[in-house]
């Protein structure tokens, strides 16, 4: 959790044209946490990395075509900063409210399969991959939690039960699996 009170703030115009360059650093300013206070006006918490990368956008705007200024900002009152504060945490529990509907669907799907039957080595790979795509997606979003997002310990509550889930999803499969196998101990007809 950053407990500091100073921002950097980015500024920024760039040509319309072509969009997806402007669509490209948009992207990664949302990459790296940024919260927008208004179109071409962003703040992240100020940490060594941030103006690092700040910086180098910075350059490549220049070179769009485009401005920025990048400034240092700290909040005039307590009432400001829980305003930022606020506001990054309400990012990051949209990106945790999505990851969690996710989970829902993962273990509907695991109810669903489990239901039908499905106990094959291919369903649990799949699903195995889909619960690494999950986790992957749940660390890229709690890297950017600077601030501790309401929805972040759900989120990982849900995430942990996917896991015991597909860890019981796997023992059914290999269940399955083991009564479908030939008998070793029979001789060959």
């Amino acid at each position: 959790m950053i407990e500091r009170d100073d921002w950097l703030l980015l500024t920024y115009k760039v040509p319309p044209e072509p969009a997806r360059r402007r669509m490209a650093l948009w992207r990664k300013l949302k990459s790296l946490g940024a919260v927008y206070l208004l179109n071409g006006l962003c703040l992240l918490p100020r940490t060594a990395d941030h103006l690092r990368q700040l910086k180098i956008l910075e350059h490549e705007i220049a070179e769009m075509g485009g401005e920025a200024v990048l400034l240092e900002a700290t909040p005039l009152d307590a009432a400001q900063r829980v305003r930022v504060v606020e506001r990054f945490r309400a990012d990051r529990d949209a990106e945790y409210r999505e990851l969690i509907e996710r989970c829902d669907g993962f273990e509907g799907e695991i109810a669903r399969e489990a239901a039908a039957g499905k106990l094959t080595y291919a369903e649990l790979e799949e699903n195995d991959e889909d619960l690494k795509k999950l986790k992957a997606w749940h660390a890229k979003i709690a890297a950017l939690d600077f601030y501790h997002a309401p929805l972040g310990a759900e989120a990982q509550t849900r995430l942990d039960r996917c896991e015991t889930l597909l860890e019981a999803f796997s023992k059914q499969v290999f269940e399955a699996q083991a009564e479908n196998a030939p008998d070793r101990d029979e001789a060959p007809r």
